[in-house]
Order: structure tokens, then sequence, then C-alpha cells
């Protein structure tokens, strides 16, 4: 291609940190295009994105190691010298740091979730901001000084250099992360880098996801079949309407009721689907899921567990039905959290991801919205035109209750966090902040506590309300309901449910909490 007709871009150097595929979504929406690359890429790697686009600037990510770390992740220098400025952000702010000869070592204190950043120059990467900025932080380690070529531009109350610039040599750092919705300006600062310090055109248009997801999916599958794994949450019912209208009719949609649904669920999927013309087998393997978890409380075999057991019910559906492949409703914060990057920590392994067992039957599995976050997800089941009840429908995990259940599942914690769940959406969904949570739940804990019912002593279980306000799952803040609200809940739920004697609510962001609790 004609270099004239390239569009403008930024190369993002992957480190590891969980918010590295948000940085290229935020270039994106941007109209910019963006390209990932490993940490360790070489300088003739990144030159060779010269062949798709304009290399106009590069960034690099934050990162769950140390820079001080005796096998710390480097960088081809090299690409420092390629003539474009550089962006690092969190870990890449202090390797920057680092490289140039600056203090970075162990902070005295620990920055995570949201602190002010004190603006002490308003310029370049920073033109437009306030004195004082609301950002996100998430490091262990501290830049303490700089070269005096450097400058400083912020700091916080325990970081000296927060923000700093080389204007000569095109060097730029942020310890915070602006990618994230909680970086209160961080789409300015974005927008600064890649306009006004890399002088990019908003001149790529992205391709259109549902015809390339339909041309994915038949080039994979071919002339075979295949069944998804249908959950009825908002992920797998698009990728079940874009994988039929790929295969037609020789896909299948599996619902596994694993006995660990909400209350109802399985019955409300089945119309809901069918109502769009997906047809679906309903399978009951709850006595199957319920022996393989007796005794687990280790949230992570548990979530392995449920995962390799859902393969198994796959795989038997699929042979009755002659399809060799699976697909899957997997997005982008699953594979995120399931430690998919190459040196990205496992946060937690999610049952389609992670979870899955090293020997399946199927050929391969086919995950559409792999690249997509949950908003995009909603937004493309609405252009595809699922109904509104499907496209926004709670977020519920793939292991379902069990991973509500602090310890051991059993069929009484079931039946109590069913009720208690039930409650809480009842109360949420008739109140005043009906559409504004992303997602609200209950969750049994594995504490018991004395309480009085009846003028008698109780000794009950502990029940947790979590209400989240959030974009697109990567991050979350709780949020502020109402004290009436919290109040009828925890009326309903200890006057209705006998062994509950107590409830608390949940006041953690994401991070460091993540959204479910195991």
């Amino acid at each position: 291609m004609s270099l004239d007709l390239l569009p403008d871009g930024i190369v993002i150097l992957d480190f590891g940190g969980q918010y590295c595929h948000l940085i290229a979504r935020r270039v994106r929406e941007m109209k910019v295009y963006s390209e990932i690359l490993p940490s360790d890429a070489s300088v003739n790697e990144v030159k060779e994105l010269g062949k798709t686009m304009k290399i106009k600037g590069i960034i690099l990510s934050g990162s769950p190691s140390s820079v001080n770390a005796q096998n710390s992740l480097r960088l081809d220098e090299r690409i420092l010298d390629l003539g474009v400025p550089v962006l690092g952000l969190c870990y890449g702010h202090q390797l920057l740091a680092q490289i140039h000869e600056g203090d970075v070592r162990k902070g005295e204190v620990k920055e995570y979730g949201s602190r002010t950043a004190y603006i002490d120059r308003a310029e370049g990467i920073l033109e437009g901001t306030e004195f004082e900025e609301s950002v996100w932080m998430s490091h262990g380690d501290t830049v303490y000084s700089l070269p005096s070529c450097f400058r400083v531009l912020a700091h916080t109350d325990s970081a000296p250099v927060a923000a700093f610039s080389y204007p000569e040599k095109g060097v730029y750092g942020l310890q915070w992360h602006p990618e994230v919705k909680h970086t209160t300006h961080g789409d300015r600062m974005l927008h600064n880098f890649v306009f006004n310090i890399c002088k990019c055109k908003p001149n790529w248009r992205p391709v259109d996801v549902i015809d390339e997801g339909i041309n994915a999916i038949k080039a994979q599958v071919g002339n075979g079949k295949a069944v998804i794994a249908l959950s009825g949450g908002v992920d797998s019912s698009v990728a079940a309407a874009i994988v039929s209208k790929a295969l037609g009719d020789r896909i299948m949609a599996v619902h596994v009721d694993h006995g660990l649904m909400r209350l109802d669920e399985s019955r409300q999927v089945k119309e809901a689907m069918e109502r769009i013309g997906v047809n679906v087998k309903v399978v009951n393997a709850k006595d199957r899921f319920m022996s393989r978890l007796k005794g687990i409380t280790d949230p992570e075999k548990k979530r392995k567990i449920i995962g390799e057991e859902f393969i198994r019910v796959f795989e038997e559906e699929a042979r009755r039905f002659g399809a060799e492949h699976l697909v899957q409703g997997t997005i982008y914060p699953d594979r995120i959290e399931s430690g998919i990057t190459r040196h990205a920590d496992t946060i937690k392994t999610h049952h389609n991801v992670g979870g899955l067992p090293l020997h399946m039957e199927f050929k391969g599995v086919v995950e559409p919205l792999k690249d997509l976050y949950k908003d995009e997800v909603r937004a493309l089941g609405t252009k595809m035109g699922l109904p509104k009840e499907l496209v926004w429908r709670q977020p519920f995990p793939g292991p379902g209750l069990a991973v509500r259940i602090v310890g051991e599942v059993t069929e009484e914690k079931l039946d109590i966090l069913r009720k208690a769940d039930t409650i809480v959406t009842e109360e949420v969904e008739k109140s005043e902040i009906a559409n504004i949570p992303w997602q609200y739940f209950a969750v049994l804990t594995d504490t018991k506590s004395t309480g009085v019912k009846g003028d008698e002593r109780a000794y009950g279980w502990t029940v947790a309300i979590r209400i989240v306000e959030s974009v697109d799952a990567m991050t979350a803040n709780f949020m502020r309901a109402p004290w009436d609200l919290l109040e009828s809940m925890s009326n309903r739920i200890t006057n209705s449910i006998p062994q509950v004697t107590r409830v608390v609510y949940d006041v953690t962001n994401k991070p460091p909490g993540t959204i479910e609790w195991e």
C-alpha cells in the first residue's frame, strides 16, 4: 500500500499490564490506528509495522512487575531512537526514568486506586488540566528524581515525580493510568499525546465488526458444524446471533443448567433466545457439577472444575450434533484477567479461558467477541436488533453462583443465595437508580454472626451486597446507593431468609478488588 494511504498509528508495547488493550482501544476511539507488540519486540519488529501504518508515536504500558526486579522486563532501547515521541505509563513511566538514569525505587507508600495529582506544569501532555487532578494509580515503585534536562510536570503526596517530559528527546511519562475512565481527564491527556505531540490525524476507520466476525467464523469452521456455549448473558447471546448468521442451521446453542443458576434463569434464557430465532437445547447437568464441587473451597479450583465439566458436556452434545467447533462469548476482560498476554498476571481464571482443560475433543474454539469490551458487545447487540432485555441483561459469571458463595458450594447455601440475590435484583430494579449500576448482586460469605430473631438468639450467615458502576468492567466503582434502598434490601433478606442474621455492603472499587468476590 502506498505510504500516503496508510493511516497514522501508535505502537503500544505490552509489559503485561491489565490495561494494555484499553490503551489501544482509547487510541482507536480517536480514529487513530494502534497495534500492540510484546515488550521485548525488537526495533525491526516495530519498524515492520510501518507497512500497515505511519508510526507516529509509541506508548509503553504498565506491568505487574517491578523495574528493579532481577528479571525485570526491558525495552530494546534502539526504539527510543526512531524519531517519534514515546509515552510511558506506570511501569513504562518508571522504565523510561530508569533508562535515563533517574532514581526509581520501591515507594515508601504504594498507591492504588483514585489519588490526587498536583499539576506543576499544565503543558504538553498535561495541557488543559487543573491544578488538582483525580487520577488512577496502581504502583509500588516510585520515581524520586530525574536529570536536570527533564521537566517534572506533576507530583502526588507520596510520588515526587508523577509526570515528566523531555521534549527535546520526545520522552514523556505518567505514573497514573490515563486510559482508565477513573482518571478524570485521562482522555484529554491521551488526546494531547496523540494529536498535539505525535501530530496524528484521525484518518483510520474500523472495519465492520459484524461482517468481519461472520467472515472469520466461516473461515475457521468451513463447512463443518459448531455448538455454542449459551449462558444467556449478553456476551453469549450476541455471539450466538453472529454465529447464526454465519452458519445457519449448522450451529446448535447449548445451555447448561449446572445447578448454579439464578432463580428461574434457564427457563428465561431459553424463552428469550427462541424469540430471536436461536434454537436452544437445555442440558440439566446439576448432579454432575455439584458432585465435582463437593468439598471444594478454593475459588480457582472451583473455576477450573466448572470449566472442565462445561467442556465435557459440550463435547457430548457436539458428538450428537456432529460438530467439531465450540463457540464461546469470551470478551476481552475475561482474557485479561485470565492472564493471556505474555507478561500478565492471572487475576482469576475465567471458566471459558484459563479454566479450559488442556485436552479437548474440539478441533477449535471460536471466539468472535474476544477483542471487545462489554459496552462494545452491547452496542453490537443493539446494532444486530437483539431485544433490550438481552442486550442489557445483568452480567452473570459462567461459573454462576459458585463464585458468589465463599467456601464450599452446598444446596443449602445455593437456596439462601438465590433468595437473597432475587431480593437485591427486585429492590434495585424498582428503585430510582434502576438504570445506573453496571451490576448488582448478593454474595454469601463464609462468616457467621450472632443475631436476634423473634426475641431469641440466632446464629446465621452474613450476606454481602455488591452494586458497582462501570463502563467496560476493566475498572469499577462501588455505587453510593441510597440508604433507604440498602435498608429495604437488608430488612427483606434478614426477615425472609431465616438462616441470615447480618447484611453488609461492599464498598470496594476495582482495583483493588474485582467485581465478583471469587
